[in-house]
């Protein structure tokens, strides 16, 4: 006999709730969503966990750990959670305010002797609390490129560095998204006990989680590990990508997790720093509060036309989470990106809801896709087309950027020629805070390497007049406008650069370089002046 899908339906419902006390979604329905939206977004692998009212209800994995291969992602399986990290950098900073060690509003240099900003003032007045906000006066993801891709560079070389770094807005006024400023947070933690970052949240989290399937740096992975494989889309194509080291910016971004793992982190949350056994906390209630507090405002704009329903009534940042409204629910959560990995964690305080979705790739609509369904469910409203929505907004950004390249190529002039012979280009160059990159001839061309970034080796094509494009022998880095600008005697000033695409990510800051000839004198900075 042919049973009515609606009836099908209640079962699996009232079969759920007898099993979860109503706080489990249908599988029909997540596994549902899950399954297309890896389809539309081309997705290998997906974790996944749902805690609602104190219990894991749902922790699984979908698709596989690595294209071309068959070992599927299960609960345990590790991907890169980038900048979800973030919240742990700031529960870990939160237990030491507990202890009396530190304050959110201790002034830095008192806590990492030497520290300085470019301006001076900045440099006094910025506190704990003002790294972990995004309002420093720094531009979006400026320095991001002293570690991505991965370089020579040190934890304690960047913060020497940040002095050399011009503000792109004045102290406390502008909401920017920053790494360095997180990665310097984390460096009060061995300042102030001793123990690196790395082991502190190691032995202070997730030890005490038992979250024995999280690790702070890829270069942990071992065979036989329970790990998924980076991917993105490389010439128009899928495939597998090098893991990229985030160790140098770790409190900003490298920590690797599972969906199981995650979900005891989101009961921690949920819990307000409690461990759900009893058996004591990770930090206070009221540190708990301060982290989901707004900091600093974000401005509202309008989301792309398919996702207008989306658009909050407030958006602010805390301490490690973002903080908005949805259907009358205020939601606490945080997205993370590192290169062949994009992830999501939502918590919703009233509901004592918590969703983690992990990918391994970098396609922002699965997570989102997956996610709204999910509060949909448990918000019970109207049920939305949330996968062919996020698509239709993707690929509006697809096609008005292929638009802005298509106005470059129009406008560009084919005709003109550079003022200089090639090799009159070539030559040793240095930026203020980045550092020396060389130009050199070859093949009869010119070539562009950053020289404390081994991947970053790139051929130059003239574009037009003065201006040339890179084009980055791995090809999962953004290309760039290389533009010269020449003295009046007819020698180098300086050049600079920009994306060439509006899709280039934010940490491919070229626009905040400015390379010199190494030979000529350098403009003094005004830092600690």
């Amino acid at each position: 006999m042919k049973v009515a899908r609606s009836a099908v339906l209640a079962t699996l419902v009232f079969a759920a709730v007898t099993a979860f006390g109503q706080t489990a979604i249908p599988s029909v329905l997540l596994d549902g969503w899950v399954q297309r939206s890896m389809k539309t977004f081309d997705v290998p692998g997906i974790g996944l966990a749902i805690v609602k009212d104190g219990k894991v209800v749902v922790a699984k994995g979908y698709g596989v750990r690595k294209l071309g291969e068959s070992t599927p992602v299960d609960e345990n399986t590790m991907f890169g959670i980038g900048s979800n990290t973030k919240a742990f950098t700031t529960a870990a900073l939160s237990m030491l305010v507990d202890e009396g060690r530190i304050s959110w509003d201790d002034r830095v240099y008192q806590r990492l002797p030497g520290f300085q900003m470019y301006d001076p003032y900045v440099s006094h007045e910025m506190t704990i609390r003002d790294l972990l906000t995004h309002r420093s006066g720094m531009g979006l993801g400026e320095g991001d490129l002293l570690f991505w891709p991965h370089t020579t560079y040190t934890r304690a070389d960047i913060i020497e560095k940040l002095r050399y770094m011009k503000p792109a807005s004045s102290f406390r006024s502008h909401y920017a998204y920053d790494n360095l400023l997180y990665m310097t947070a984390g460096q009060i933690i061995p300042a102030v006990t001793g123990t690196s970052w790395d082991d502190f949240v190691r032995e202070r989290i997730f030890v005490p989680l038992g979250m024995n399937h999280t690790n702070v740096n890829t270069a942990d992975f071992k065979p036989g590990d329970d790990f998924s494989y980076p991917h993105s889309k490389v010439d128009g194509k899928l495939q597998v990508i090098p893991f990229e080291s985030l160790d140098t910016v770790g409190p900003a971004g490298a920590i690797n997790s599972s969906a199981a793992d995650m979900a005891q982190w989101m009961l921690l949350q949920l819990n307000r720093g409690k461990l759900l056994d009893g058996t004591g906390r990770l930090f206070s209630n009221a540190q708990s509060r301060e982290m989901w507090s707004p900091q600093t405002i974000l401005p509202i704009s309008d989301p792309p036309p398919p996702l207008a329903a989306l658009k909050p009534n407030f958006a602010d940042y805390g301490l490690g989470w973002g903080l908005r409204d949805y259907h009358g629910r205020k939601l606490v959560g945080h997205t993370g990106g590192v290169a062949g990995f994009v992830s999501r964690v939502m918590l919703v305080p009233e509901e004592n809801l918590g969703v983690v979705i992990l990918t391994n790739t970098e396609e922002d609509g699965a997570f989102d896709s997956i996610l709204f369904h999910v509060l949909d469910y448990y918000f019970h409203v109207p049920e939305s087309h949330w996968i062919g929505d996020f698509k239709a907004a993707e690929d509006l950004e697809d096609q008005n950027a292929a638009k802005v390249e298509q106005q470059q190529e129009k406008e560009r002039n084919k005709d003109s020629h550079p003022s200089l012979p090639l090799e009159k280009y070539a030559g040793t160059y240095k930026d203020g805070w980045y550092g020396t990159v060389t130009i050199r001839m070859e093949s009869g061309h010119l070539m562009l390497s950053f020289d404390h970034t081994p991947n970053m080796i790139g051929d130059l094509e003239h574009w037009q007049y003065d201006t040339f494009r890179t084009h980055w022998r791995v090809h999962t880095i953004a290309d760039a406008f290389v533009t010269f600008c020449l003295k009046p005697d007819g020698s180098i000033d300086r050049f600079t650069m920009i994306p060439v695409s509006p899709l280039a990510d934010f940490s491919f800051d070229y626009q905040d370089l400015e390379f010199h000839p190494d030979s000529a004198p350098q403009k003094p900075s005004s830092a600690g002046q």
